[in-house]
């Protein structure tokens, strides 16, 4: 589903394991993250996957570092990119956590992946009642999903109104267990579990992320099938014809400039917001 015949298009600048030795523009700091943001914003971004980190390095959910990293963010852009933050336990927070996290900083949009929330380590109801007050709060939920699997998870959660419907969307993440090369066959399975019941999947947007060199090729496929899309070093550092890219903006030019060959344009912060409302 497009808005308007334009293309959610989110920056992914850094993940939960990356570092600076595997790129030295990897953005970690608060500081660095604001320039990015910037950045990504003007290649076309309309929203920015934030992940914070502790002072090791180590993947965080602090709210604190949240905080900081939102202030650098809105000083830099102001309101023109949608913050969401990740929710990823990394094998580190338990569900509890998370969603204490979630509570605490009330953030503008949290992705969250359906196998860690449901894991069986919290109450199905207290997960349940923590989706309802997210989705009251205005809280934009994206929930990640890995397989087919976990996309037949996602439409009983919804049958049986765990999850509540609307003000939220779904990640496909492409190729995840299958050796770090995302190829767009992966998303095929994925795609026929989520049109195979329309009576919860329409008028949930989806998104998709890919790994690897390939990631360009899968998103262009994704738009055509009425996906958006999640580009950036999380995933992938590396542009279509192999080169490393010079950071995070370079990629999502490179992908803007391929949406707008195949005749897409590209969506606002505003325009997400006004979808999600």
């Amino acid at each position: 589903m497009h808005p308007a015949g334009s293309i959610f298009l989110a920056v992914a600048p850094n993940g939960a394991r990356k570092t600076k030795s595997d790129h030295p523009r990897l953005p970690l700091s608060a500081a660095e993250l604001a320039d990015c943001a910037a950045a990504c914003r003007e290649g076309g971004a309309c929203m920015i996957h934030l992940h914070v980190r502790d002072a090791a390095g180590r993947h965080s959910l602090d709210i604190d570092a949240y905080r900081e990293a939102t202030r650098a963010i809105r000083s830099a852009v102001g309101d023109s990119l949608v913050i969401q933050v990740t929710s990823e336990a990394v094998g580190t927070y338990t569900p509890g956590e998370q969603m204490s996290m979630v509570r605490g900083l009330k953030p503008e949009a949290v992705s969250i992946a359906v196998r860690e929330l449901f894991s069986g380590q919290a109450p199905e109801q207290e997960v349940a009642s923590f989706l309802t007050w997210a989705h009251a709060a205005g809280i934009v939920m994206q929930f990640i999903l890995y397989d087919a699997a976990d996309v037949r998870s996602y439409l009983g959660l919804r049958r049986r109104g765990v999850i509540p419907s609307g003000r939220h969307w779904v990640l496909l993440v492409l190729g995840r267990y299958t050796g770090g090369v995302s190829r767009f066959e992966d998303l095929l399975p994925m795609y026929l579990a989520w049109t195979a019941e329309p009576g919860l999947s329409a008028g949930i947007p989806w998104s998709i992320c890919a790994f690897g060199q390939r990631e360009v090729e899968c998103a262009a496929a994704a738009v055509t099938l009425g996906g958006h899309v999640r580009i950036g070093f999380e995933n992938n550092m590396s542009l279509p014809d192999g080169r490393v890219a010079r950071d995070n903006a370079e990629l999502i030019s490179c992908f803007a400039g391929v949406a707008r060959t195949l005749g897409y344009g590209l969506a606002t912060a505003d325009d997400m917001r006004r979808l999600f409302a």
